[in-house]
């Protein structure tokens, strides 16, 4: 039987051995040291160790991995099928959801303002489409004309933590199927 190759990307590979290291649970005996698991994970890889890893790794474009927090407190804000449950006072978790909310919208699309306040009603409970409207202009998400009788996403490279947000809100959303198909029937989409 044929081995198949599977390829596996690190954004951090200290953030993999800490959630390595989890696996073996707080306290357990056998658990290696975070430098000790760095050094494995580098020899598994064909290198002498973590510093000879890291050696050939200059000149390489650095990816900023998702931060897992703050993952979390966004995720707090949406239920399980995906819809924003309440406005968060604070400024980085609300950009965080504004860019699960900000993916949902189609682009090259242009909406009215009782359309596009009518597809933020159905990604959320609280409707407050306002908000969100005002919210994602000022993030550069969404643009209106002059007399706000046009909106139109603006195209624009959300960072790992917003992905991994923008992913798991998605997810949450395709295993609850009416809310999409709620929002794409009241739209016409």
């Amino acid at each position: 039987m044929t081995r198949e190759c599977i390829s596996l990307t690190l954004p951090d590979v200290s953030a993999f051995a800490r959630a390595l290291k989890s696996e073996f649970g707080e306290g357990h005996p056998e658990a290696p040291g975070h430098q000790s698991l760095l050094n494995a994970i580098a020899r598994a890889g064909g290198y002498r160790n973590f510093q000879h890893l890291k050696a050939t790794q200059t000149g390489a474009d650095p990816v900023t991995p998702a931060e897992g927090r703050a993952v979390t407190r966004a995720l707090a804000r949406f239920d399980e099928a995906g819809l924003m449950t309440s406005w968060s006072t604070k400024r980085k978790v609300r950009q965080h959801c504004l860019w699960a909310l900000w993916a949902q919208v189609p682009s090259r699309k242009e909406f009215t303002e009782r359309e596009i306040s009518t597809l933020f009603d159905c990604m959320t409970v609280f409707r407050d489409p306002a908000q969100i409207r005002r919210s994602l202009i000022e993030d550069g998400l969404l643009e209106r004309t002059l007399d706000g009788s046009v909106y139109r996403r603006l195209e624009a490279e959300p960072d790992e933590t917003a992905k991994a947000v923008i992913r798991a809100v998605t997810r949450r959303r395709e295993a609850n199927p009416e809310v999409p198909e709620r929002a794409s029937a009241v739209l016409g989409l």
